[in-house]
């Protein structure tokens, strides 16, 4: 599967970044280096940076000022897995501060998250607060919550006995486990589906594309992340959101984060555009990309327009 893109617009440049505990991460930009705004967006559970890739190319098309960032977690993707005790929240938080220290040390931000990617800018903003309107201009949070994933939807499943079980499973056998995993990929196969998508037809790139990145993934990093969504509260920081253009986007058949979170987040941001997407499932950002992407360009457009941007530049500049 090729990481470069076939639209000239999107030409991928490509870096290593190191976390403070010497993780590496593989983060790509596209777009111009000098572009006045930075826009990072932040992938889900078992997921990549490719699950990006139609909105990202929508996007850089549609907003060509702004430079596209994307990386893949500890774990995921191209990124070094780590030790099974740093898969939590917290330490994504501390990844993507790292990751913007190396790629977008100035300037304005944007940051965009679906699904364990929007916890992951929740938790960046609870343990950055001082960046909210100066060095973050705008936050996207796409089927996504910030708090109760056990509450409502598949995340009830996060409280079922089998999940301890699983995770214990996994710590003593991994190699065992992850040949039954793989296994059971194949045979739970229309589960998923199910579980990710909502009622439209999808394309079968997407189901390939899809399945590709989940089996991807070590079974030791999906086991190891469902303990701290079990604890994953950032409700502290949504109304600080208000300071800020704030986009909270779900599909309305999403079955894992239910429209219901998203409703409680913008009731809780001061003029926080939300937006459903009919009939999109919890990957909205694959079945849907082009309105998705349309939604990130709106959010831009409103970042710069608060004029935050403007006056981060003069202050560079003087």
């Amino acid at each position: 599967m090729s990481n470069i893109s076939t639209i000239a617009t999107a030409v991928e440049r490509r870096a290593t970044v190191s976390t403070g505990d010497g993780v590496e991460l593989t983060v790509r930009e596209y777009g111009r280096r000098d572009a006045e705004l930075t826009v990072v967006l932040v992938h889900g559970h078992c997921l990549r940076s490719e699950s990006w890739t139609d909105v990202r190319d929508e996007l850089v098309g549609e907003y060509p000022g702004a430079r596209v960032v994307c990386y893949d977690h500890r774990g995921h993707g191209d990124s070094a897995m780590a030790s099974r005790q740093t898969y939590h929240l917290e330490q994504l938080g501390h990844d993507l501060r790292d990751v913007l220290d190396a790629v977008a040390p100035t300037g304005p931000v944007v940051l965009v998250g679906h699904s364990m990617g929007g916890m992951t800018v929740l938790t960046y903003v609870g343990q950055n607060r001082h960046e909210i309107g100066t060095r973050i201009v705008g936050v996207g949070l796409i089927a996504t919550a910030a708090s109760g994933l056990a509450d409502a939807g598949f995340g009830r499943l996060l409280r079922n006995p089998f999940i301890s079980g699983f995770q214990a499973a996994v710590r003593r056998a991994p190699r065992l486990m992850q040949q039954v995993k793989l296994l059971a990929c194949k045979v739970f196969a229309p589960v998923v589906r199910a579980a990710e998508f909502g009622d439209g037809k999808v394309s079968p790139r997407v189901l390939t594309l899809a399945a590709a990145m989940h089996n991807g993934t070590s079974i030791v990093t999906m086991a190891s992340f469902l303990s701290s969504f079990m604890t994953y509260d950032r409700t502290d920081v949504l109304a600080e959101l208000s300071k800020i253009p704030t986009m909270i986007l779900c599909g309305s058949a999403d079955l894992m984060t239910p429209p219901s979170h998203s409703v409680t987040m913008a009731a809780a941001i001061d003029y926080a555009d939300l937006v459903l997407i009919d009939g999109a499932g919890h990957s909205v950002i694959l079945e849907q990309p082009r309105q998705v992407a349309e939604v990130i360009a709106r959010l831009l457009t409103r970042a710069s327009d608060t004029g935050t941007v403007n006056r981060i530049d003069l202050a560079l500049a003087a």
